[in-house]
């Protein structure tokens, strides 16, 4: 049981770190894409910008989880 447990936690680290490194990516890119041709690149950058935010925003809710569970079960 123990075994599965730490397999259970590599693997949602591993989905964290994944959300975290793609969020952190896309906020980048959206920057890059919003500093030439305005007005439809704007656009572009505001829904990377978006994507980028629910990205992190689930990285940061998974951690959240994984630490309640944690606490709940004292690991």
């Amino acid at each position: 049981m123990q075994n599965l447990i730490k397999q259970v936690n590599s693997k949602v680290n591993g989905l964290v770190w994944s959300l975290l490194s793609t969020g952190i990516i896309l906020l980048i890119l959206s920057v890059l894409v919003v500093w030439t041709d305005f007005i439809l690149r704007l656009v572009f950058g505001m829904f990377v910008l978006v994507l980028s935010y629910a990205f992190l925003y689930g990285a940061y809710k998974v951690w959240s989880i994984k630490r309640d569970i944690e606490n709940h079960f004292k690991f």
